[in-house]
This record gives C-alpha cells, sequence and structure tokens, in this order.
C-alpha cells in the first residue's frame, strides 16, 4: 500500500489576495492555494459584500503545503516579508478591514510559531506589528476570478 502525505494548511491576510496568492503559490512545497474570505461573520460573502467593510471579512489566502518539503515557519517568516505588518486595515492603496493583516492559525502548534516570528519580526523595526495572529475561522472560497488572478491576466504585481 503507497503511503499518501500529509499535507496541512496556512491561513494568511495581507491585503489584496491576488499578489499574496501569487507569492505563495510560486513556493517550493506548497501544494496548492486558493483565495477566499475568512475571519467575519457574513456566511458565504461576495467580494462586493466584503468591499462594503460590513461582513467582518479578511481578504485572505489559504495554502495546502506538504511541511516535509517546506516548514510552516518558513511560509510565516515569507508573509512578514511580503507585506507592511505594521499598517492596520490597509495594505499600499488598499484601506478597509478586508485588507487587515492577520494569520489564522489551524492548530496550537502553528499558533506558537506565528507568535515567535511576529516577535522575532517587532525586534528588527520601530513600528508596532499590527497582525493579528488569530484562531482559524470558516473559510469561504472567493468567486473563481479571483483564483490566480495575477497568472490568468499575466501580471506580475496587483499595484
Amino acid at each position: 500500500m503507497k503511503e499518501t502525505k500529509k499535507h496541512e494548511k496556512a491561513t494568511f491576510a495581507a491585503g489584496c489576495f491576488w499578489g499574496v496568492e501569487d507569492s505563495f503559490r510560486q513556493m517550493k512545497g506548497v501544494i496548492s492555494t486558493r483565495v477566499g474570505y475568512t475571519g467575519g461573520e457574513t456566511k458565504d460573502p461576495s467580494y462586493h459584500e466584503v468591499c462594503t467593510d460590513t461582513t467582518g471579512h479578511a481578504e485572505a489566502v489559504e495554502v495546502t503545503f506538504d511541511p516535509q518539503i517546506i516548514a510552516y515557519e518558513i511560509l510565516v517568516q515569507h508573509f512578514f516579508k511580503m507585506h507592511d505588518p505594521t499598517q492596520m486595515n490597509r495594505q499600499g492603496p488598499d484601506h478597509g478591514t478586508q485588507y487587515r493583516s492577520a494569520v489564522f492559525y489551524h492548530s496550537v502548534e502553528q499558533k506558537k510559531i506565528a507568535e515567535k516570528v511576529k516577535a522575532e519580526v517587532q525586534k528588527t523595526i520601530s513600528k508596532p506589528v499590527a497582525t493579528g495572529i488569530v484562531l482559524e475561522a470558516p473559510f469561504y472560497r472567493a468567486e473563481e476570478y479571483h483564483q490566480q488572478y495575477l497568472a490568468k491576466k499575466g501580471l506580475k504585481v496587483c499595484h
């Protein structure tokens, strides 16, 4: 009988999910990515609902990865390098709670790692790190046109 690999999930919010998804998707050991909404109260929200800043959801990326190839800690370090974790509810020109910085942990171990990396980042910068470290919440897949958006459009960056 063939042994199956155990894949794990990681969920990150770091502003517009198009660039975040593209950055993670290119990492060795990442099996798949999907963009969506999480962290709010509204069930199965649409993009337009999330943009009203009333659902409580963040634009997020769910990453499925092989921990035998890439460690969760590496993913968290990458997350902190890809955006400005000191900005509250915004990244670049995008603003609103849906663009907040957050790590949605899936286990106690992931929480410990995320908190450790956040503390390490805080030691290297003068502004407070605004990134939330919160328990995973229901993840609602975004509309198809948002999935791998940059790759489909042949773009390198969002803005």
